[in-house]
Parts: C-alpha cells; structure tokens; sequence
C-alpha cells in the first residue's frame, strides 16, 4: 500500500508540472479553497509565474509560521517550489530555505523557478517526507502545505518533523483535517487520496501524533471548509527545549476498501 500511494501521488504531480512547464498551465483542482489565491497579490506578484501556476496547496504557511531572519526552513512537499521562495525572502540571506520533494519533474520545475528569481540561499532536495535527508537537529521551522494528508505513513512524518527540529525549533503546516466523527470510510467518499481528502487524519489524531513524538504546544485551527466535514486547517507546534519522551502513536487506519483514488494533488496539494 505504501508504494501504490507514493507511485499515485508521484504520477499526479510530475503531471501537474509537466502541464505547467510545457502549457504555462495550472492543473485546476477539483476541491474547493486549493490553489494560488490562497497567496496575496503581493506574494505571487514578487515570484516566478511558473511557481505561481504550480501551487496546489490549501494554505499559506509561510504566513502564519512565524519565519525569522537568519532560520532554517524546511518545506515538506516543495512542488513547484511557491513556499520556498517565499521562505528564502523572509529569512533573508543569512537563512535558508530548503524544499523536500520525492518527484523529479516538481523538483526539475523549481529549481527553474529558483534560478529565475534569483534565490541562492535554497536548495531543493529529492526523497520522502516520512524520511528526511537532513541531519538531526538540523531546522528551526518546518512548514508545509497540504501534503502530510498525502504521506503514507504519517506517524513517521511527524517522526522525521520532531528528529530535524532543533530545540526550540516549530512548525507551520496547512493541511486538511477532518472532522472527530468522520470515519476514515466517509472520509473516502468525500475525495480521493491524492486530492488530499480521504488520507486526512482527523482534528485529534493531528494532534495526538504530534504530541505523541514530544513536540509541544499543539494547535490545529481551521480556517474554511473544503468538504463537508473537512478543512483545511493551520497546525502550529513547537520541540521543547528540554527533550521530551516520546509515545507509541496507533497510526490512522486506511479505507476500509484499500483505495486511494485519484483526482487533484500537488506537492502542495494539493
């Protein structure tokens, strides 16, 4: 299963940025509130429209991850590279920005969109998200938009999101939550996989699998609606100074049928 949901979700997004370099297109997606307007006039007007055109998140985490001059930000799930380039700006040359993506052609699409804003204080690097090639203690924010949802084996993600933290380091994520009530079967019928809606891990199960790896002042808020009984929402957390033992975290079970679907995505979601 975890192969098929990486081979999916791989699919979907090198054809969303082939579409975007070789038609100047954006791969419309099929839920609502997903996409570059949730970025200002001001942030998309200052980046490549390529970069513009390949976001698919269903959020801004650049806006609410708290960045500062000098930090070392990691993006979960880089796509065309939107997030990143903005990160780079606001944490100055003195910073750096990095982009996670496991898809050749998004990788390929941003660092184009990289050389053509002029960014040297990026890099962009190839693998999975539930597998960080990044030395421990490493980052001081993680952000990413709309593509834990995606992951296979989320437990390990926010593994990964705990172990590059450095003490004191935080997280700004946009991603989609469920309602408590919602089954992972109703979550199924209300999107697909790769469209960010049946792999969704529900309000508590966010919470408790980051609480479960030590992290620290936990908070997922949502901020519009997406599906009935779905959001996208913005989860902050922090890694406490002082270690913290981890918890065995029971990982969210799948559909009930085993499908993924398919439908919109993006490294970003979307």
């Amino acid at each position: 299963m975890t192969d098929q949901i990486h081979e999916l979700v791989r699919d979907r997004y090198a054809r969303s940025a082939i579409e975007v370099i070789n038609n100047g297109a954006q791969s419309a997606a099929d839920e609502t509130g997903i996409g570059a307007e949730l970025y200002s006039t001001q942030e998309r007007d200052g980046l490549p429209d390529a970069a513009v055109l390949a976001s698919l998140g269903c959020g801004n985490p650049t806006a609410v991850a708290d960045l500062r001059e000098g930090d070392r930000v990691l993006d979960l799930g880089s796509g065309g590279g939107i997030d990143v380039l903005l990160s780079a700006k606001r944490v100055g040359p003195t910073g750096r920005a990095f982009g996670l993506d496991m898809t050749d052609e998004m990788l390929a699409l941003a660092k184009r969109n990289a050389a053509e804003a002029g960014a040297t204080n990026v890099e962009f690097l190839k693998g999975h998200i539930e597998a960080i090639p990044l030395p421990a203690d490493s980052v001081d924010v993680v952000i990413s938009n709309c593509v834990v949802n995606l992951a296979a084996d989320k437990s390990a993600v926010f593994r990964e999101i705990a172990r590059v933290l450095r003490p004191g380091g935080r997280i700004g994520i946009s991603d989609i939550v469920a309602d408590d009530s919602l089954t992972p079967e109703q979550r199924a019928e209300r999107g697909s996989y790769v469209g960010c809606i049946a792999g969704a891990l529900s309000f508590s199960e966010f919470e408790s699998g980051l609480v479960a790896v030590g992290l620290s002042d936990v908070s997922v808020t949502p901020t519009h609606s997406v599906a009935e009984g779905m959001h996208s929402a913005i989860i902050k957390a922090t890694k406490p100074t002082t270690a913290r033992p981890a918890i065995e975290l029971i990982p969210a079970s799948s559909p009930a049928d085993g499908s993924v679907g398919g439908c919109c995505g993006g490294s970003g979601c979307c």
